[in-house]
């Protein structure tokens, strides 16, 4: 069975993501990027493949479908790149935006663990949850695997990893890597 995996950079304090969704204030130095890049090429928006020397075609090792809510699809939609992950299908979660003229985009306005499921039950490679944090914590009953890269930074205030209720959750680590630069990638499956 597809597994569905939240795989997101992550502040010391628990954000991913500032106040008005910046990103740029993790550290990515050379190693750590050109690694993420190879392990998961999938995660590289196709318009930034070419810059970060990977070939638009390389093929997907992890993922084919792809979860994120309509903050974290603002990023493209906004620059005007309505398929940011032509490679995948990539399902949007907004009530507010309409249809989108995309190859593999889907806005859906309903239910993501009814959508998760539905997902998990066909053949394919696992499922990116790519964020953010509302989506996640609507998803934490569904999510397989978390595969968290760690900064060593405080971000003070931001889009928290997870938000909703109150509902602790047992994961287990199983892998680790860690770079020079105090960054570190950490997989944890639902114990």
């Amino acid at each position: 069975m597809r597994k569905l995996v939240y795989y997101i950079g992550v502040s010391l304090d628990g954000y991913i993501a500032g106040p008005g969704g910046e990103y740029e204030f993790y550290p990515t130095p050379p190693e750590y990027s050109g690694w993420l890049n190879a392990e998961f090429p999938e995660a590289v928006p196709v318009h930034l493949r070419p810059h970060f020397g990977i070939d638009v075609d390389t093929p997907n090792k992890s993922w084919d479908t792809m979860l994120m809510g309509r903050g974290t699809y603002a990023a493209a939609y906004d620059a005007g790149i309505l398929s940011p992950f032509a490679h995948m299908r990539q399902f949007v979660f907004s009530s507010s935006l309409g249809p989108v003229d995309a190859p593999n985009v889907e806005i859906v306005d309903g239910d993501p663990v009814e959508l998760v499921r539905e997902l998990k039950r066909h053949d394919g490679l696992d499922i990116w949850l790519c964020g953010g944090g509302n989506l996640a914590g609507q998803l934490l009953g569904e999510i397989d695997q978390l595969i968290i890269k760690s900064y060593p930074v405080i971000a003070g205030a931001g889009i928290p990893a997870f938000t909703g209720v109150f509902q602790p959750t047992l994961f287990t680590p199983t892998r680790r890597k860690e770079f020079d630069s105090g960054a570190q990638v950490t997989w944890f499956d639902r114990s």
